[in-house]
């Protein structure tokens, strides 16, 4: 991923542009003001894989520290819950 940089002042010139590009392609502008970074901007379907790929690795954050800590439940006893909480009623 190459993300492009330039100025806030040449992205909105073009934005409709810009934004096409975005879509087509999976990298970000890195926008800026003075000569110095101010902003990113991608495409939402980008950011939405970035949002996920972030949850899951927060997710696995959590469950390495479940694991260390020792909060754990052995598999069986977990699906014998479940089957008894989402079975049909006789």
């Amino acid at each position: 991923m190459s993300d492009s940089i330039i100025s806030l002042s040449d992205f909105k010139s073009d934005a409709s542009q810009w934004l096409k590009r975005l879509q087509e392609e999976s990298d970000a502008v890195v926008l800026t003001q003075n000569g110095r970074a101010s902003a990113v901007v991608q495409s939402y379907d980008t950011f939405q894989r970035q949002q996920q790929a972030l949850l899951m690795l927060k997710l696995l954050a959590q469950g390495e520290a479940d694991i260390a800590a020792g909060r754990l439940v052995p598999q069986e006893e977990v699906f014998a819950k479940l089957r008894e909480r989402f079975a049909p009623d006789a």
